[in-house]
């Protein structure tokens, strides 16, 4: 479930690239996110033989959708800036923010999970910054870091909800509050029209139905049989499906200078996360 989650979401930041360049972000994120509820509606009707959510239930999937609101949406902003192939690895990262707030909780992170988080800082010096062009961000990968700070804390608050909430439900509240929440905004920043939207129904289409209602709601699933460790590791390979995705598609080609970027922070997040897997089973 999380190999096939990591797959569609490498192709989703394709979709989401080619969908900025006909609507903008609340509108891109509302309807996506409403589209991958609609979808799970129907499935959650079949299985529980009626709509039977909880309190308890949608106060855990308003608290993702808020987080959930917050990434995505910071996400999606970043395509305005950046690159699908640039932005999949620097969410990546939300890989090594996970460490860093279990600290919080008192859980001891290994010596070589922080010679992984220096590396990744390295990767993304490669990625992001070229000397030629001024040694600062850009506005799409500060936006992208703040999505993966995000992204980590949605990753925690998952592995904590599906130990006592149903996995459907969780999703489906999630990304009914997400898109709610981003239409209300929309008007004050927007201004869509119909011929805009029906330029970007194909890549709302495969964000809402696939990336939404399947991809996300197999992560859910997927986190609830897996060890966070090994469930991490697999899910940023991400990266790796939207670099060539991207190179496929869109023609577009990583420099030299990112391609090192990338090598050294896919080889960090796997090492991390490998040793770490190690360690838990020992």
């Amino acid at each position: 479930m999380l190999l096939v989650t990591a797959f569609i979401w490498g192709i989703a930041f394709i979709a989401q690239s080619v969908g900025m360049e006909s609507i903008e972000t609340f509108t891109f994120t509302g309807i996506r996110t409403l589209m991958g509820s609609a979808v799970l509606l129907p499935v959650i009707l079949i299985k529980d033989k009626g709509f039977k959510f909880d309190l308890k239930t949608l106060k855990a999937g308003i608290i993702m959708g808020s987080l959930f609101f917050i990434a995505t949406n910071l996400q999606q902003a970043a395509f305005k800036y950046s690159t699908p192939g640039k932005i999949a690895f620097i969410t990546a990262t939300y890989i090594f923010v996970i460490p860093i707030l279990r600290l919080f909780q008192k859980k001891k992170t290994s010596l070589i999970t922080w010679l992984c988080i220096l590396a990744s800082a390295v990767g993304l010096y490669f990625l992001c910054i070229d000397p030629d062009e001024g040694a600062e961000l850009n506005i799409g990968d500060l936006l992208t870091l703040g999505c993966a700070v995000a992204f980590a804390f949605h990753i925690m608050l998952i592995d904590r909800f599906t130990k006592i909430h149903d996995g459907l439900k969780l999703s489906c509240t999630q990304f009914a509050f997400t898109g709610v929440i981003s239409l209300i905004i929309l008007p004050f920043f927007e201004h869509p029209t119909l011929a805009d939207i029906h330029s970007a129904a194909i890549p709302l289409l495969y964000a809402g139905i696939l990336s939404c209602g399947v991809a996300y709601t197999l992560e859910i699933l997927g986190q609830k049989y897996t060890p966070p460790t090994l469930a991490s590791l697999i899910m940023c390979s991400e990266s790796v499906f939207a670099v060539i995705a991207a190179a496929l598609i869109l023609k577009q080609i990583p420099t030299f200078r990112e391609g090192i970027g990338c090598i050294i922070m896919f080889v960090a997040i796997t090492l991390s996360q490998v040793m770490q897997d190690h360690r838990t089973k020992e």
